[in-house]
């Protein structure tokens, strides 16, 4: 006797109301706001959501703290501009985002260039603006110094540590063991004595140990870590320490069975924090970076239903959207067990009748997935689906060029 297959859930969502049956999304009802858009697919980012989560963050984290927004988790221009009046800084990972981050407004003071791998282009970019740069690698800070002398102008700098410790819990380890991220903790007094001789104005010290972490309790371990290290490090600093960067790693649910992170324990853990700074360390800004967990649940990937269709029992909704707009919700980018996004017929939001249906693109290949055996309400074409917390690594981490298909478009409501 086979057994019944029972249909995965998903984490619930809760920032977006519904209105005559669809979906509000910057408080447009989805079908009015893609014949505004004027196609399907697309990714619509809700400012309000933006919002709240901003000022969630200044409500439970110590005024003192200064918050920048990490914008490889969304680089698109015109949120980038909508962030960078929200937040205290703004952190880069390459020189296309440095330039829309200065197009953004943002004061060059405020603006850090983090990642392995900078080409002379990008540190001589950072140079030239004055943004701080996070250095990795001897290479780099050699390479600044060269930059420096034929220039005249002193390169901005803290050094990206990769501590001896990891983020437990964290959905990808950006620190602990060997890493391409940052110089290993024993290594940087060497490194520090080195700056100093180089004549780079050092600042103080960037610690990322790990991402998407919904446990408060971890992320005050790590922070708690991060911080002491940051004190045995400073000892050898060639100057004060002025900003100290301890990461983020800040989750957001997006499966069955996860939970919001409580953010009550963390600002709690970080007043403690900067009182003790204000002696340790005194008059150096103390600095949480956050992507996903600002931008996250701000964002919908909205496609269109074409083509509804039954293979031996089973209905597959056909979208004109997938994996090559939205990689992460395929299930591709990062998962090792595939789990689904929250998903929903965003032009059906009230509808009682439902069925257990399959969410599948245009590409040839079974690796087109958007929703697995999900109960969802009755469909057909021409509804409109939406799958949420799409306003991280969404557009920009996937194949949008694969097997050729149209494009789909960012808009900011």
């Amino acid at each position: 006797m086979s057994e019944t297959r029972q249909p995965p859930k998903h984490a619930p969502q809760s920032h977006y109301p519904v209105e005559g049956n669809e979906l509000l999304i910057g408080g447009i009802p989805a079908s009015r706001l893609a014949a505004r858009v004027g196609q399907t697919p697309f990714y619509a980012y809700d400012r309000s959501v933006l919002g709240r989560r901003v000022q969630e963050l200044r409500t439970a984290l110590p005024q003192a703290l200064s918050l920048h927004y990490a914008m490889k988790a969304n680089p698109m221009p015109a949120l980038v501009g909508h962030m960078a009046g929200l937040v205290d800084g703004l952190d880069v990972a390459s020189g296309r985002e440095l330039r829309v981050a200065l197009d953004s407004g943002m004061n060059p003071q405020h603006i850090s260039f983090a990642g392995p791998g900078k080409s002379e282009v990008e540190l001589t970019q950072a140079v030239a603006t004055g943004v701080l740069l996070n250095v990795e690698s001897f290479r780099e800070a050699r390479e600044l110094a060269r930059i420096g002398e034929r220039s005249g102008w002193t390169p901005r700098v803290a050094v990206r540590v990769n501590p001896d410790f990891e983020l437990k819990s964290s959905g990808m380890k950006m620190g602990g063991g060997p890493k391409q991220f940052g110089v290993d903790a024993e290594q940087v007094p060497a490194l520090l004595a080195e700056i100093g001789q180089l004549g780079l104005g050092f600042e103080g010290f960037h610690l990322y140990a790990g991402s998407q972490n919904l446990k408060a309790e971890s992320i005050v371990e790590a922070q708690q870590k991060s911080f002491e290290l940051a004190l045995r490090l400073a000892a050898d600093a060639p100057r004060a320490v002025t900003t100290l960067n301890l990461g983020g790693g800040f989750g957001i649910p997006y499966f069955p069975g996860e939970t919001p992170l409580q953010l009550a324990p963390i600002g709690d853990n970080l007043a403690t924090i900067l009182d003790r700074a204000a002696t340790a360390l005194p008059g150096a800004e103390i600095v949480i970076e956050l992507g996903r967990y600002l931008v996250g649940e701000a964002g919908v990937y909205v496609c269109r239903v074409v083509d509804k269709k039954v293979s031996r029992g089973h209905t597959y909704l056909v979208v004109d959207g997938g994996l090559h707009h939205h990689l992460a919700a395929s299930g591709n980018f990062g998962q090792v067990i595939r789990k689904n996004y929250p998903v929903a017929i965003a032009t059906r939001m009230d509808s009682t009748a439902t069925e257990q249906a399959s969410v599948v693109g245009p590409l040839c290949t079974p690796l087109d997935l958007l929703g697995e055996r999900m109960e969802l309400a009755t469909a057909e074409p021409g509804d409109l689906v939406a799958v949420f917390q799409s306003g991280a690594y969404g557009y920009t981490a996937s194949p949008r060029d694969f097997l050729s298909q149209p494009q789909p478009v960012e808009v900011l409501v």
